[in-house]
């Protein structure tokens, strides 16, 4: 049986959506969003984190092995998907720092 994923799933994704956070609020100070699309891909790992935490946590606490794996998959691609999109978000800071 495989290790299970979800504690470490929840962890990474609730971290990274405090992170997330960090980086919407600081484009808000700056106002270095306004000419791209930074906010966006900010705001959707936000919510795509949040959701993976969501599942991973549904995942640890159901009784169904089925549910769990169903949970635990949804929940990995969930931050699979937000992880991409905050690695958007981060080289458009890192280019609109470099300019």
């Amino acid at each position: 049986m495989m290790e299970k994923k979800s504690p470490h799933i929840l962890n990474a994704s609730s971290n990274l959506l405090g992170f997330s956070l960090i980086i919407i609020t600081s484009l808000k100070i700056t106002k270095i969003s306004e000419h791209t699309h930074l906010d966006e891909f900010a705001g959707v790992s936000c919510l795509l984190f949040a959701f993976s935490c969501f599942f991973s946590f549904l995942a640890i606490r159901t009784k169904s092995e089925r549910r769990e794996n169903k949970y635990e998959t949804i929940a990995d691609y969930l931050f699979l998907i937000a992880l991409f999109c905050i690695v958007l978000a981060v080289i458009i800071v890192t280019v609109k720092i470099i300019d």
